[in-house]
């Protein structure tokens, strides 16, 4: 008798419980009780029926092993919340830098997605060594005009960063035909790509057959990124105004000519930390700057 009694208990118990956790994620807008939205999600495959383009070059869907790809990449990153929702919320305060320096620099705005799918717009440091949003390698970037030493490197300075980009992919362009092949080049070399592409007697990238499974992924990686970012709640990504990242907040430059011997010191005399000092030049990679050089810097100081 104790034991069905204990039964029944145990069963209304859970069916109470049940109809608990119903009712606070019953497709109300609002969690019931906490005050914070719901975060509903609905996997699905991806809708392929439409155009998909990068720097205006047409990825051509009719091609089975294209659409697969492609459709790979759209499903890895529509359902990669945590990089995705980053990936967006960054483009918020990075974008309004990087495309007016595109568009000064003559080459395609759908290059920034390149930005993204380097380091997801961050100042990120891979296994190889390259650094910065835009990913460069020590010699890549010396040779594009960018300083890097123990003290100052300008891979993360994202303005000249990016004009060395612009210039890299630019060069690739003139080199290989296509902005397609281009971005492959930005990831894999443009020395192997140009080998590939006479070996195998390629018309485009998509007739490669490539050993290097990132490179391979590329382009597909950049326009499948563009596609999210620019259509976030069809994937729904809802992101609320004041939720995204903003740029950074007003600054002044103060032209350095000489040596430092303490950035500590000297935002210190700037009234600032030497955190705040280390966000807003993010190039300054020492705590000192010895510029024998005599060369002039412009550091960025929060208002």
């Amino acid at each position: 008798m104790i034991n069905r009694i204990s039964f029944i208990l145990n069963v209304f118990l859970a069916l109470t419980l049940a109809a608990v956790l119903l009712l606070s994620f019953k497709g109300d807008e609002t969690t019931k009780g906490t005050g914070f939205p719901a975060l509903p999600q609905t996997i699905r495959s991806i809708n392929l029926n439409k155009e998909y383009s990068f720097c205006g070059e047409r990825f051509p869907l009719n091609n089975f092993d294209v659409r697969q790809r492609l459709d790979a990449e759209l499903l890895r990153n529509v359902y990669f919340h945590s990089s995705t929702i980053l990936a967006i919320k960054r483009a918020n305060a990075l974008f309004p830098i990087i495309e007016p320096i595109l568009k000064e620099e003559g080459v395609p705005e759908d290059l920034k997605y390149l930005a993204v799918a380097e380091s997801n717009l961050s100042n990120a440091v891979s296994p190889a060594g390259a650094r910065g949003v835009w990913q460069f390698m020590k010699s890549a970037a010396e040779q594009y005009g960018l300083e890097v030493n123990d003290e100052v490197d300008e891979r993360y300075h994202l303005e000249k960063a990016t004009r060395a980009a612009c210039r890299y992919l630019r060069q690739q362009k003139e080199l290989l035909g296509s902005w397609i092949l281009a971005a492959a080049a930005y990831n894999g070399g443009p020395t192997r790509i140009y080998a590939e592409m006479k070996n195998q007697r390629a018309r485009s990238f998509f007739d490669l057959n490539l050993a290097a499974e990132e490179t391979m992924r590329y382009p597909f990686r950049i326009v499948a990124l563009k596609e999210v970012m620019q259509n976030p709640e069809y994937y729904e990504y809802h992101i609320e105004k004041d939720h995204l990242y903003e740029p950074l907040p007003p600054y002044k430059v103060v032209k350095i000519d000489g040596p430092i011997a303490s950035w500590a010191d000297f935002a210190a005399e700037h009234g600032i930390s030497y955190r705040m000092l280390k966000l807003y030049n993010p190039w300054l990679v020492n705590h000192k700057l010895t510029n024998k050089a005599r060369k002039t810097y412009e550091v960025r100081i929060p208002k």
